[in-house]
C-alpha cells in the first residue's frame, strides 16, 4: 500500500512542474485521486465530508486573520513611497561613511522586511529603488545584485513575517498532534508570538553578517550625494515606520496583544502614516486595497488546496509512509533533522514558502517533534533554510524576482555570483542556531 501515497505525491509534483497553479493543482489532483480511490477501494468516501469543515476552519482561524492585515501594512508602506523616502534619507545620513550606501540599503531592507514580510515585494521594491543607485555609485554588479536579493529575503525571518505567522499556525497543530501521538495531553501550545521572539536573534545575526561583509568589501566606497542641507529628514522619515514596527512587535512580545490584534494596529498605523505623509490619494488606496486582496486571496486559496491535499494524503495512508521513511533514515535524530532540512532546501527551489508550510511541514514536523526537538527552534531552522533556498542559484525565487527588474545590462551569472557570499552568511547563521539553540531565548 506504500505505493499509493507515493504515486499521489509524484502526480502532484509533476503537475506543479508543468506550471499549473498551485492552489488548483493541490485541490484538483487530490479530489481526482480520491475519487479514483473510492472506485478502486483504497479511499473512504466519508472523508469528503471533512472538506467543508476544514475550509470553515481556515476561514474561522483567528491566527490567520493576521495575514491580510500584515499584508495591507506592508503594501501600504511600499506603494505610498515611504520605503523610497526611507532609502533616500538613510543614504544621505551615511553619505560620509565608508560603504555608506550598502549599509543604508541593509538597514532599510531590514525595516522593509519587518514591515512587509513578503519576500517578492521587498526584492522588487529594493531592486527598483536601490540597484540603479548602487551601480551609479560604482559598486560592482555582482555585489549590488547580491545585496539587493539578500536583503529582500530578510522578510522570511525578520518578524513580523508572514512566513512566521503561517509556520506558527502549522507548527501549533503539528506539536499538538505529536503530543497526542506520544500520549501527552498537556495544554502547552506553540504561538506565533513565540516564533516572533525566537526569530529576533537569528534575524539580527544575518543582518550583522551582511553589514560586516558589506563594510569589508567596500571599504573605499563613499556615497556621492549632492546636497547643501546637512539637516536631513532622516528622523521624520524613519521614526513613524520604526515606531509602528516597535509597537506591533512590542505588543506581541509583552503579551499585550495577540498577533492578530497587533496586525490590526499595524494596518491602521500604516494607513495613518501614509495619510499624513501627503503622498496618497483615493486611487492609491484603491490600488493598495486591490493588491492586498489579491495577495491574500492567493495565500488562502493555497491554504484550502493544501488542506484538501493533507486530508487525501492521510486518507490513503500517507502517514504510514512518512513514518516508514523516518524509521529508515540512518543515524540518530540530528541526522534525520539534517536530511529533512536539506530536503526542504531542495523543495524550496520548486515551491513557495506557503505551499511548503501547509503541504510539507505538516508531514515532517510531527515525527521530528516526537524525537524531542523544540517546536520553536525547529520552526526557526525551517525559516532560515527556506530563506537560503530562495537565494540559491539556479532556482531561487528571489533571483527570479530580481532578474525581472534588473535590466538587460546585468547578466544572470552576475546575479548568481553576487549572492554566494550572502548564502554563506546565512549558512553560518543556520549552523549557529543548530549548535547553540539557547540563542533563541536571549
Amino acid at each position: 500500500m506504500e505505493i499509493i501515497p507515493l504515486i499521489f505525491i509524484l502526480l502532484v509534483c509533476a503537475s506543479l512542474l508543468m506550471g499549473f497553479p498551485v492552489a488548483f493543482t493541490l485541490a484538483g489532483i487530490s479530489v481526482l485521486y480520491a475519487l479514483i480511490g473510492v472506485i478502486i477501494g483504497f479511499f473512504d468516501a466519508n472523508l469528503f465530508k471533512n472538506i467543508p469543515i476544514r475550509i470553515y476552519g481556515i476561514m474561522n482561524n483567528q491566527t490567520l486573520l493576521a495575514v491580510p492585515l500584515f499584508i495591507y501594512m506592508g503594501v501600504t508602506l511600499e506603494k505610498s513611497g515611504i520605503a523610497a523616502s526611507m532609502l533616500s534619507e538613510m543614504g544621505k545620513a551615511f553619505a560620509k561613511v565608508k560603504s555608506g550606501l550598502g549599509i543604508s540599503i541593509i538597514l532599510v531592507g531590514t525595516l522593509l522586511a519587518a514591515s512587509t514580510g513578503i519576500v517578492g515585494a521587498t526584492v522588487v521594491t529594493m531592486g527598483l529603488m536601490s540597484l540603479p543607485i548602487l551601480l551609479k555609485q560604482g559598486y560592482s554588479k555582482e555585489f549590488s545584485t547580491g545585496l539587493v536579493a539578500a536583503t529582500g529575503t530578510l522578510g522570511q525571518i525578520i518578524p513580523p513575517s508572514i512566513a512566521l505567522v503561517l509556520l506558527g499556525d502549522v507548527m501549533s497543530n503539528a506539536y499538538q498532534r505529536a503530543q497526542n501521538n506520544l500520549g501527552i495531553f498537556s495544554q502547552k501550545t506553540v504561538s506565533v508570538g513565540d516564533l516572533f521572539i525566537g526569530a529576533i536573534i537569528p534575524g539580527l545575526l544575518i543582518c550583522v553578517g551582511y553589514l560586516i561583509y558589506t563594510i569589508l568589501v567596500n571599504r573605499k566606497k563613499i556615497l556621492k550625494v549632492e546636497t547643501n542641507n546637512q539637516n536631513t529628514n532622516l528622523i521624520r522619515t524613519l521614526f513613524p515606520p520604526f515606531l509602528l514596527i516597535f509597537v506591533v512587535l512590542g505588543s506581541i512580545i509583552a503579551g499585550v496583544a495577540t498577533p492578530t490584534e497587533a496586525a490590526g494596529i499595524g494596518a491602521l498605523g500604516s494607513f495613518m502614516i501614509a495619510t499624513f505623509s501627503n503622498k496618497t490619494s483615493i486611487n492609491l488606496f484603491k490600488d493598495i486595497s486591490f493588491q492586498s486582496a489579491k495577495i491574500t486571496t492567493m495565500i488562502f486559496a493555497i491554504l484550502i488546496g493544501a488542506s484538501i491535499f493533507s486530508l487525501v494524503f492521510r486518507g490513503i495512508g500517507g502517514d504510514d509512509l512518512i513514518d516508514q521513511i523516518f524509521g529508515a533514515l540512518p543515524g540518530g535524530p540530528y541526522t534525520a533533522l539534517l536530511i529533512i532540512l536539506f530536503g526542504i532546501f531542495i523543495i524550496g527551489f520548486i515551491l513557495d514558502f506557503i505551499e511548503i508550510c501547509y503541504v510539507i511541514v505538516p508531514l515532517i514536523a510531527p515525527p521530528l517533534l516526537m524525537m524531542g526537538f523544540d517546536p520553536v527552534w525547529l520552526s526557526i531552522l525551517l525559516a532560515v533554510v527556506l530563506q537560503t533556498s530562495f537565494l540559491t542559484p539556479p532556482f531561487g525565487f528571489s533571483l527570479f524576482y530580481l532578474r525581472g527588474v534588473a535590466g538587460d545590462n546585468i547578466q544572470t551569472k552576475e546575479i548568481y555570483k553576487g549572492v554566494v557570499p550572502f548564502i554563506v552568511i546565512q549558512l553560518v547563521a543556520l549552523a549557529l542556531v543548530i549548535l547553540f539553540p539557547w540563542i533563541l531565548i536571549l
